[in-house]
């Protein structure tokens, strides 16, 4: 997956803001949280987005995914994709939009009213 795709992707989620922060990366947020992040390494993306429990312990064993940055070393459920061994476009993909909706159903009721995930 190239970056371009990346942001695409993100931004064809409903209610997607994106920031440029820390330097050069993509961020990608719903009601202002963080659920992707991405940037380009050697022609290829590097990104990293918030995953279940049970993801996390299985994807961060597989080859081209750790634990994110910063983010897992403080106890956070983010997985990092930092090469197309295990995951590949389609499975990128999937994992962006559950870590949407894992981020979309942390924010407050009342937001999710407002976003359109609750009636």
């Amino acid at each position: 997956m190239k970056l371009r795709a990346f942001n695409a992707y993100c931004k064809s989620l409903p209610h997607t803001t994106h920031v440029r922060q820390w330097g050069d990366a993509e961020v990608w947020k719903i009601g202002g949280k963080v659920f992707a992040i991405g940037r380009e390494e050697d022609g290829e993306i590097v990104c990293s987005f918030k995953v279940s429990e049970l993801s996390f312990d299985i994807l961060k064993e597989q080859p081209g995914c750790r634990g994110a940055p910063h983010l897992a070393s403080r106890g956070m459920k983010w997985i990092q994709r930092y090469s197309a061994e295990t995951l590949g476009d389609d499975d990128v993909k999937a994992y962006l939009e559950a870590s949407y909706r894992l981020v979309a159903a942390g924010l407050t009721k009342k937001l999710q009213r407002e976003l359109g995930f609750l009636e």
